[in-house]
C-alpha cells in the first residue's frame, strides 16, 4: 500500500467511526424505525463519494479534513437514499444490497420508501451543522441539491424506469447515467474544491472530470452485473436483462473496450490536475481501474 493510498485509507477509517457515532436518535413507539433508519449506512459500501471529497480537501487543504466529515456524510446520506428507493419494488425490486437484504426485504416497501425519504432530507441538515463559512455551506447546499435533485439524479431515475423496456440510443443511455450516476460523483469532487476555496474554474474542471468518471463507474457496474454473481457483487446481480445498459447496447465485447478506451481517457485527464490531487485519486482509483472478467 502507497503513503498516499494509506493516508486516504486513514481519513475513510476514521470517517467509518465518525459514521457510525452519528447515526441519529430518533426514539418514538415504531418497532423498527431508529434501527432501520442508520442500518443502510452502517451496512458498508464503499464510501466512494465521500473518498472522492477526501481525495480533493486532504490534496489542497489537509487541516480542513475533520471540517469535511459532516458534508461527506451528507452525500454518503444521499448515496444511500438513492440505492433504497432504486432497489424497491417500483424500480430494480432488488434482495440485496451491500452484501445484506434490501430494507424493503428486511421490513415492508413503505419503512424503506420512508427510510429513503429521512435520509436525504436529513444530508441537509447535516450541511447546515457543518463547522465551515456560510459561504461554503451555501454552495456545498446547492450543488448536492442541484445533482441529486430535480435535474440530476432524480431526472436520471425517472428516464432510466420510464424507458426500461424500451431500447435507447448510445447517447440517449449516456444521458440516463450522466443524471442517475455521473453527477452526483461529480458533486463530490466539486464539493471537496468547494471547501478548499478553489476558484470556480477549478470547481467546474473537477466537476467535468467527475460526469467522466461517473459514466466510466456506470458502464463497470453494467459489466459487473452481467460477470459477476450476486455474491462477488454485494447487490443483486443479472438484474439488467431487460434494462437499457451498455452491455445490451454494446455487447459484452465492446462494452469492455469502451471501458478500456474510458480508462485511458481518465487516466490521460488526470494528468492536468495538481501533483497532489493526481496522487490521490489515483490511489483511490487504482482497483476500479481492473479489469473485468
Amino acid at each position: 500500500m502507497s503513503q498516499t493510498s494509506s493516508r486516504i485509507q486513514e481519513i475513510l477509517q476514521q470517517f467509518e467511526t465518525f459514521l457510525t457515532d452519528q447515526a441519529p436518535n430518533v426514539p418514538s413507539f415504531h418497532t423498527h424505525y431508529e434501527t432501520a433508519l442508520w442500518e443502510m449506512m452502517l451496512n458498508g459500501g464503499k464510501r466512494f463519494r465521500p473518498a472522492l471529497l477526501f481525495c480533493i480537501v486532504d490534496a489542497l487543504s489537509p487541516h480542513l479534513i475533520k471540517n469535511a466529515f459532516l458534508p461527506a456524510l451528507s452525500i454518503e446520506c444521499i448515496h444511500t437514499y438513492s440505492l433504497i428507493h432504486d432497489d424497491l419494488p417500483c424500480m430494480d425490486n432488488a434482495s440485496l444490497r451491500r452484501g445484506h437484504p434490501t430494507l424493503h426485504t428486511k421490513y415492508d416497501e413503505t419503512l424503506a420508501l420512508l427510510i429513503g425519504d429521512g435520509l436525504n432530507t436529513h444530508a441537509f441538515t447535516l450541511l447546515a451543522q457543518s463547522k465551515l463559512d456560510p459561504h461554503t455551506k451555501i454552495a456545498l447546499i446547492e450543488t448536492l441539491s442541484h445533482n441529486a435533485g430535480i435535474g440530476g439524479m432524480v431526472l436520471g431515475q425517472v428516464l432510466d424506469c420510464a424507458f426500461e423496456d424500451t431500447k435507447l440510443s448510445l447517447e440517449q443511455l449516456k444521458t440516463i447515467h450522466t443524471n442517475k450516476t455521473a453527477k452526483l460523483i461529480a458533486a463530490s469532487l466539486q464539493s471537496g474544491a468547494i471547501i478548499a476555496d478553489t476558484d470556480s474554474q477549478f470547481q467546474e474542471t473537477l466537476y467535468q472530470f467527475g460526469i467522466h468518471l461517473g459514466v466510466f463507474f456506470q458502464l463497470r457496474d453494467d459489466i459487473i452485473d452481467v460477470c459477476s454473481t450476486s455474491a462477488q457483487a454485494g447487490k443483486t446481480t443479472h438484474n439488467d436483462t431487460d434494462k437499457n445498459s451498455y452491455v445490451n447496447l454494446l455487447g459484452l465485447q465492446d462494452a469492455q473496450k469502451t471501458f478500456q478506451t474510458m480508462r485511458q481517457d481518465i487516466t490521460r485527464a488526470l494528468e492536468s490536475f495538481p501533483l497532489a490531487i493526481q496522487t490521490n485519486l489515483n490511489a483511490l482509483l487504482q482497483d476500479y481501474f481492473k479489469d473485468i472478467e
